[in-house]
């Protein structure tokens, strides 16, 4: 029996037994003298975007590590030398050159979920929801809708949570419902956003130094 010898190589070519064959998206191996020529040159082509794609991510995460390096290591020598701190309380910070034309800013995002008592909120909501159904609050109803389905990932809509809060109503249990969600609330953690601004003068706005390939 002849022993099989297989050699891949990276334009996605298997070298079998000398002969070469692609594989299919069922794993099966397509001699290539069958692969048609405009997939063939799809492949190649996209072979040769996502070669690229993965090199540029690989240089962006780099430069976001030094970026976080080089601002960590001024603030702990300001704070050494000078006993001064950059940034406020929720830990935003911004770094500026002396001529006013290039900032950084690092603003940090709070991760917040709810605990139990969110639940003791929503049974508020929906006594008061029950009492007012006669006066047709159809607005607030919706609202309440969507603040309390889950997505697919079973978590709730923290932005529709966050404009229910913002409905002055004076009703006591209304009160207490806002309160209970305010006592759900859990910062779970955060996520620092580096974002980088320059200007020609000084009279000029920021304009964004986009890193988003969405947006370049």
């Amino acid at each position: 029996m002849e022993a099989v010898i297989l050699e891949s190589r990276v334009d996605g070519i298997t070298l079998i037994n000398g002969k070469e064959y692609m594989t299919d998206a069922k794993g099966a191996f397509v001699p290539l003298a069958m692969v048609k020529p405009q997939h063939k040159l799809e492949d190649e082509t996209v072979r040769k975007i996502i070669a690229f794609a993965v090199d540029l991510n690989a240089q962006i995460a780099r430069f976001r590590g030094h970026t976080m390096t080089d601002l960590g290591s001024l603030d702990a020598l300001i704070a050494q030398e000078y006993n001064a701190k950059i940034g406020g309380a929720k830990g935003n910070r911004t770094y500026q050159t002396i001529d006013g034309l290039m900032k950084v800013q690092v603003q940090v995002s709070e991760q917040i979920d709810f605990g139990s008592e969110l639940q003791v909120a929503k049974s508020i909501i929906d006594e008061c929801l029950t009492e007012w159904s006669a006066d047709s609050r159809a607005e607030i109803q919706s609202i309440i809708t969507r603040a309390f389905n889950t997505d697919q990932e079973g978590k709730i809509n923290r932005a529709e949570i966050f404009m229910l809060m913002r409905h002055q109503i004076a009703d006591p249990r209304w009160q207490r419902a806002m309160d209970a969600i305010r006592d759900a609330m859990r910062v779970t953690g955060s996520k620092e956003y580096v974002r980088f601004y320059t200007r020609k003068k000084i009279t000029d706005s920021w304009q964004a130094v986009t890193i988003d390939l969405a947006k370049a």
